[in-house]
Parts: structure tokens; sequence; C-alpha cells
């Protein structure tokens, strides 16, 4: 049976870590305690005496291949990048929405309508902190879901000695107040390993897994670090201050909005001497076993390219589609706006696989999965 000290030989010491929180999330579960995060996310033995030796942290690690037959089956995975049920291109109908939300808002608006709905008692999400972090937070209510909103670069105020990392989303580890709280119809908002990290828990029925009743996955094309090497580094790139900065984003491009209302846009490659090292190795773009993907790739300036993945998903956006919340694309002006939204996505992905597995081949032995 390996443990966490195997993650450690395995996971850890190639730098293969994603830092998604599912093995603390577990242990601290279960009260066991014996592992923690530490200031930047990563998972450590905080009392190696009270590990019960149980091997389910290293079961559930995206970077593990024990359980992906077992989660492709459960999550209905197929080729080439996960299930697809249906796409479309969409935004919130609420103009405030948009405007605190990021790309097309979707992903809020569609949180804000489960709410009004009884559909969920909580959301993980997360919210900024500082000018380069984000970080876990249990929103409860539609007010904290619009309060976490966003994408935005903040230059005026944050504790920034809290990251060094601009993370879209951080971990997993807000199931510990979610457990307290005792929610139980909670959605989660995540990164491709983080999402996997959960469907894992959930093919081997652990808790707190149980109370996740929707995943909604982000494109991701990587975490990335913002020390002051690396923002001078991104500064000198893309030829811009950071005091000039409003907020950044990701979709074909990595964009700098400034305050002069200007948008600098930078290859996404260009950024990879920034790119934090796991990232390099990922091989997941789309957010595959998610119940429902969302990006800007593909679609205009404030819309949102959204895959619906399982029934419940779908189910889900349509609902929200119906009551109002969002609003859909018009077919009759684009009739292939939706397919060719995918097919860019469907690029993005075999792009980001086939790095991942020629970096992979790089290490040697290293005990990981080598591809999806």
């Amino acid at each position: 049976m390996k443990t966490f000290f195997d993650l450690i030989q395995e996971v850890q010491k190639p730098g293969l870590c994603h830092r998604c929180g599912g093995c603390v999330t577990f242990c601290n579960a279960l009260n066991y305690g014996a592992l923690d995060l530490d200031s930047d996310g990563k998972p450590y033995y905080s009392n190696i005496e009270k590990c019960i030796e149980c091997g389910l942290c290293h079961a559930i690690c995206p970077e593990i291949d024990e359980l992906d037959e077992e989660t492709k089956r459960r999550s209905a995975w197929s080729e080439p990048m996960g299930r697809v049920i249906e796409t479309t291109v969409a935004r919130a109908s609420s103009e405030q929405t948009r405007e605190r939300g990021t790309d097309g808002g979707v992903i809020t608006a569609l949180l804000m309508h489960l709410f009004d709905r009884g559909r969920i008692d909580a959301a993980i999400v997360a919210r900024q902190v500082g000018p380069f972090a984000r970080r876990p937070f249990l929103a409860s209510s539609k007010e904290d879901i619009l309060d976490a909103a966003g994408f935005y670069f903040d230059t005026s105020h944050g504790p920034k000695s809290l990251s060094d990392h601009y993370k879209t989303y951080s971990s997993i580890q807000a199931f510990d107040p979610l457990i307290k709280k005792g929610f139980e119809r909670v959605a989660l908002v995540g990164t491709p390993c983080q999402i996997q990290s959960v469907r894992r828990m959930q093919t081997m029925g652990l808790i707190p897994s149980n109370s996740i009743r929707l995943c909604l996955g982000l494109f991701c094309s990587g975490n990335f670090v913002f020390t002051e090497k690396e923002q001078k580094f991104l500064a000198d790139l893309g030829g811009f201050d950071w005091n000039d900065v409003k907020r950044i984003n990701i979709k074909e491009k990595f964009q700098i909005h400034l305050t002069s209302g200007e948008v600098r846009q930078l290859d996404v490659d260009a950024l990879d001497p920034i790119r934090r090292y796991a990232c390099r190795y990922c091989p997941d773009y789309s957010a595959e076993f998610a119940d429902i993907s969302f990006g800007g790739v593909g679609a205009e300036e404030g819309w949102t390219t959204v895959i619906s993945r399982t029934p419940n998903g779908r189910a889900a956006l349509a609902d929200a589609m119906e009551a109002g919340a969002i609003a859909s694309f018009n077919r009759d002006e684009k009739p292939g706006y939706a397919s060719d939204a995918l097919e860019t996505v469907h690029q993005k992905s075999v792009k980001k696989r086939k790095k991942a597995i020629e970096e992979r081949k790089k290490l040697g032995g290293v005990n990981v999965k080598v591809a999806m």
C-alpha cells in the first residue's frame, strides 16, 4: 500500500504536484490531520504520527493512474477531449454580472441562478486577496458569488505575502469549512487538476466529495509565478508598467488590460519561463471531467465558450437560460459559432496534451502516467 511518502517521491520531488489540495482535503475530512498545506499550497506531513497509511491520498492524486479507468468510466469520458454533449457561446444576461465576471460572466450567473433555485447551499470558488493571489472561499449566498467574481489585477491593496502565484482558482481546501457547516449541495469551480481529484474521490465514494453536486471546470493554460523577477520579465516582454494594469486574462492570448483601455496581448507560449513547473506536464486543457467547462477561448470578447459534458450539467445550464439568467448567441446570425468555438478548444486541448507528453518523456523513469 502506497502512502503520502510515496507521493513525495513520485510526484513532489519530480515537480509534478499541481497543489490541487485533494490529498490534504481527504485527510482532514476524516479528522486524521496528518497532512496540511504550506503557505504556497504544497502538501506536507504536519503530523506523521497521525498517518494511518490508508493509501487513499495516493490513489486520488491526479498524477497517479491507479483510478484512471474507473474514473473515465464513471464520467463517460471519451476521446479526444472528454465527453461533449453540447457546446454554446453565452454570457450573463445581467450587465452588472458581466462587468464583475470573467469573459461573459457565465459561471457567476449560473451560480447565482442555482442559489435562486435552491439547487445549491454553497459554492467553492476563490476570491482575490492580493495583486497576484486568490484564495479558496466557500460562498453561501449570491452576494458572496458576486463579490468573488472576476479575474482582475489589483494594484491598490492586498497582502502580497500570501502568494507569489497568480492563480485562476486556488486549491480545494475550502472543503474544510464545507464539512464543518454541514453543506450537502455544493458546486465546485476549479481547474482541471482539481476536478480530477474530486472525481477520483467520488469514484471511491470518499467524503466530502459526496457533497459536490456540480463540477464547473475552467479552461486552463496553467498558473504563473509572479515574484519580482517574473513581474519584470512580463513587463519587459509586454512593454507596460504594472501601475497601469487594470486586469489580466487568458484567452487565445495572454491579455493585459491597461487603465487607458488599451489591451496588450502576448502569446501564451512566450510565458513558459514563468509558468509553474508542474503545469508543463498537465495534459488537460478543457477540464474534461467537469459537468460543464468554461473559458473565453473561441468566443468574442465579453462572451464565454460553454461545453456541457454531463446530463446534470446540461440541465443546470438549460434551466438558467430558460429563466433568463444566461443568454446564448444568436444562432441565426452565426450558425457555425458554437462548432467553431469547440474546434478552437479542441485544437488547444490537442496542443497541450502533445506538449505534456513530450515534457513527460524527458523525465525518464518517473513513476507517473504519461498520458490520459
